[in-house]
């Protein structure tokens, strides 16, 4: 049996350098001021990193961390987080994936591990019921990451579940990131890079322990109270939205809406949305719904290419992320070359947004002739699938004008020069996701106000501006009600990953029932609404305070100057430009942070920091 989950946070703290690992508890009170996931992370971050850590150096910190919920039979909960200083944008970083893999991690009795340190050749863990080993991963370096993935469980457990680094990784790609049960990710700000500049191939865990909760009576009417709200809602319920067409249903909403990035983000319309919509993808190449743990959308894809140059291209999964990154933002109508970027990237290790992001920043350089054939050995222009496929693979092995790249569009710019750091579509150096500021005001003050960066799912305000869930909003409305309406799905999502279970849950169930469910678990009295919202305030501030400690200020809580000043050229938003400076002024009034957006010693001592 494992500890009863109200004293969660039993630290798994492993020495790379010295081959050691020690356990730790941590005490009651610190889980319900950071529940877990995301919140532990940066509370263990800001202790024990000091400012100006290189983030490739042996004394940079990476936590992985479940949450009170991840395991337990409420919805969507087989997620972990991974924190860490970014190498892509300096600062305070995570990055969440789904699949098994954490509810694995748990039943070995562990609820976080913190690395440090540097192994002196390839290594990986194995961690199996409180035993850790550290392995010698020479065999695996350089492999791809299936081949890994099959080659570690056959050393350890069949049933063992894998999270690792693909070659991206390996070589230190800003845009790399960790994969685990081959085609889930941990995706953003280049976490990949990270576990390779400390020689850590991957974790491996195998455990039997049980997961317990404090008042499983408690849980388990408020996880049914959560299951009734998804199966009723028309996104999340079976046969809805998500179920019958995956996340890449989200094409054509956000193409009607005409804020569907296009062509590195010169306008918001694709012609050709509807040939890689989720809609099209069901006709063609669909082969199975995939899911997570205890999840019942079932959103993932299993999609398989037939015939032509790509066939026997096949896997999971075809996210609206990646249809859009190496679809929309580089004019790419053709599924199939988006299912095989996609398989590169998966195989290598590399984030999809990033990549495909930053494909199409090379592209309108190179019909700018900013960029040359000399350049980059062949002709880069929007819609051309097969450069498009080209460079993916480029960029995953670091090779050719793909190394220029690999480090995503700021380190880019700074290489090529010549004024092309205005088309780098990036905050705080994290390349943009598949929404146009411009024609959703909430999406872009979250983008520019992001802990971590150009991020969606720091603030899911999408949800509200174009699904209409879990409310209706008008997304050109950019109000003092917008700027709460960001500022609750910051708390909120803040508070979600640090629970940890799905963020999708969101458009059905409201934060009282995570309340709830969190309440049933840990055992708390009296945990309601307003401590779960206030949780997610104090992880976003004790985030901006360490970006503080590295340098981040209102400067870089911008946008690019296009969104800004170049108005959307057709489409519903036409005419329209991000209104940032106004809306971030009482953006930062109403945190309760200075003119550097930085919070106050008032707002620290209130939320008890």
């Amino acid at each position: 049996m494992i500890r009863v989950v109200n004293m969660s946070g039993k630290i798994l703290r492993i020495d790379l350098t010295a081959e050691s690992f020690k356990e730790e508890e941590t005490d009651e009170a610190t889980c319900r001021k950071f529940l877990g996931g995301r919140g532990l992370g940066a509370k263990i971050l800001y202790n024990e990193l000091p400012a100006g850590t290189d983030p490739f150096s042996a004394e940079n910190i990476v936590v992985i961390a479940t949450g009170p919920l991840t395991g337990t039979k409420t919805p969507s909960s087989g997620r972990h987080v991974v924190i860490s200083k970014s190498p892509a944008t300096g600062g305070m970083t995570f990055s969440s994936s789904g699949g098994t893999w954490a509810v694995e991690f748990r039943k070995t009795g562990y609820d976080l591990i913190v690395l440090k340190g540097k192994a002196e050749k390839p290594t990986y863990l194995w961690i199996s019921d409180g035993v850790v080993e550290f392995r010698d991963a020479s065999k695996f370096w350089g492999k791809q990451v299936i081949e890994a993935d099959d080659g570690i469980r056959a050393e350890t457990d069949k049933e063992a579940k894998v999270l690792q680094i693909g070659i991206a990784g390996e070589k230190k790609s800003y845009m790399s990131a960790i994969l685990n049960e081959k085609y889930r990710a941990a995706g953003r700000t280049g976490l990949g890079a990270v576990l390779g500049s400390k020689n850590l191939k991957a974790i491996a865990v195998k455990g039997t322990k049980e997961i317990e909760v404090a008042n499983s009576i408690a849980m388990r009417r408020a996880a049914d109270k959560a299951m009734k709200m998804i199966l009723e809602n028309a996104v999340t319920k079976e046969e809805g939205a998500l179920h019958t067409y995956g996340t890449a249903v989200l094409t054509n909403i956000m193409n009607g809406l005409g804020i569907y990035p296009t062509r590195n983000f010169q306008t918001g319309v694709f012609a050709d949305a509807e040939k890689i919509s989720g809609e099209s993808m069901a006709e063609t190449i669909f082969v199975k719904r995939t899911a997570c743990f205890e999840c019942p959308m079932e959103c993932g894809r299993w999609i398989k290419i037939d015939k032509g140059k790509y066939a026997g291209i096949e896997g999971e999964s075809l996210e609206y992320e990646t249809t859009w990154a190496f679809g929309g933002q580089c004019g790419v109508s053709e599924l199939d070359a988006l299912a095989k970027a996609n398989y590169v990237c998966n195989e290598y290790g590399v984030d999809t947004i990033s990549c495909g992001n930053t494909i199409g920043f090379a592209m309108e350089l190179f019909g700018r002739g900013i960029l040359t054939k000399d350049d980059i050995g062949f002709d880069l222009n929007f819609g051309d699938a097969d450069a498009m496929v080209r460079m993916t693979e480029l960029i995953a092995k670091r090779e050719g004008f793909g190394d220029v790249l690999a480090d995503g569009t700021v380190k880019a710019a700074e290489k090529i020069g010549k004024g092309s750091d205005y088309y780098a579509m990036q905050v705080k150096g994290l390349e943009l996701p598949a929404y146009d500021p411009r024609g959703a005001m909430g999406i872009g003050l979250n983008f520019a106000t992001g802990n971590r960066g150009g991020c969606h799912v720091t603030g899911y305000t999408i949800a509200a501006e174009a699904v209409g869930a879990p409310l209706k909003v008008d997304p050109l409305d950019a109000s003092d009600d917008k700027v709460d309406l960001t500022i609750l799905f910051q708390n909120f999502t803040a508070a979600v990953d640090s629970a940890v279970n799905c963020l999708f849950l969101s458009f059905a169930v409201g934060a009282e029932v995570w309340a709830e469910m969190i309440a049933g678990v840990a055992g708390w009295d009296g945990y309601d609404v307003e401590e779960f919202l206030k949780t997610g305030e104090r992880i976003y501030a004790l985030e901006r305070m360490f970006n503080k400690r590295e340098g981040f200020g209102r400067k870089d809580d911008t946008l690019p100057e296009r969104l800004i000043k170049e108005p959307m050229p057709d489409g519903p938003a036409k005419g329209k430009v991000h209104p940032l400076e106004d809306m971030l002024k009482v953006y930062y009034d109403k945190r309760g942070y200075d003119h550097e957006g930085h919070p106050t010693e008032e707002k620290l001592k209130e939320l008890g920091l």
